[in-house]
């Protein structure tokens, strides 16, 4: 599968919005025709702190995935650190090489930054994404905790709040 790397636009919020519903975010069904997502992602796009990367497919095929990453700066470090928010490629272009060559430009865009490392999560049932991770050289750092505050909360509908 031939296919390029590219940073995202507006554009592909239809793409990226069902990717994000397929990985299980908490992102309505409807949000890929939402006006108010598409708003919230062009503003998200805008900031000097997150890359949002596009794999799309050589000719016709359109985007087959996308990796969502943000540049921190920890106290504890004078150099940022890159934090992969998301990380998903379609079901059907999946072990074709998308996913590599999204975290090999995210890295090389890192590197260019100034990062000192690079991190995400996954949780520990998705065992293809932890094997895939540990295969293009990531490690297994450790547990990381979450404490959920919105227990109490309805579903979340089709607005943004």
């Amino acid at each position: 599968m031939d296919f390029f790397i590219r940073e995202a636009t507006v554009h592909d919020w239809p793409l990226v919005a069902a990717l994000l519903v397929e990985l299980g975010r908490d992102v309505p069904a409807s949000a890929p025709t939402n006006p108010s997502h598409l708003i919230h992602f062009r503003g998200h796009l805008a900031q000097r702190n997150t890359v949002t990367l596009i794999a799309e497919t050589m000719g016709t095929g359109g985007p087959i995935g996308f990796l969502d990453m943000e540049f921190r700066q920890r106290l504890g470090h004078h150099r940022p650190q890159a934090w992969v928010n998301d990380l998903v490629v379609t079901e059907p272009a999946r072990g074709r090489g998308a996913g590599r060559a999204l975290l090999d430009h995210a890295e090389m865009l890192a590197r260019r930054r100034g990062c000192f490392r690079m991190s995400l999560e996954t949780a520990g049932w998705r065992e293809e994404s932890y094997r895939f991770y540990e295969r293009q050289g990531w490690i297994d750092n450790g547990t990381w905790f979450i404490k959920l505050l919105d227990q109490d909360r309805p579903e979340p509908d089709d607005r943004m709040e």
